[in-house]
């Protein structure tokens, strides 16, 4: 079994994927809000 060595694992694929699900619930925090405040103007 290797040695494990601290800060060489690759983690490009483990960031692009947390950058990912950052936007995605950004993008869905403002539509929900987005949506709300609409729904408060049309007095639904």
């Amino acid at each position: 079994m290797a040695e494990h060595k601290h800060g060489e694992m690759d983690i490009k694929v483990q960031e692009k994927t947390f950058a990912g699900f950052i936007k995605f619930t950004t993008w869905g925090a403002i539509i929900s809000i987005a949506l709300l405040i609409f729904i408060a103007l049309v007095n639904g």
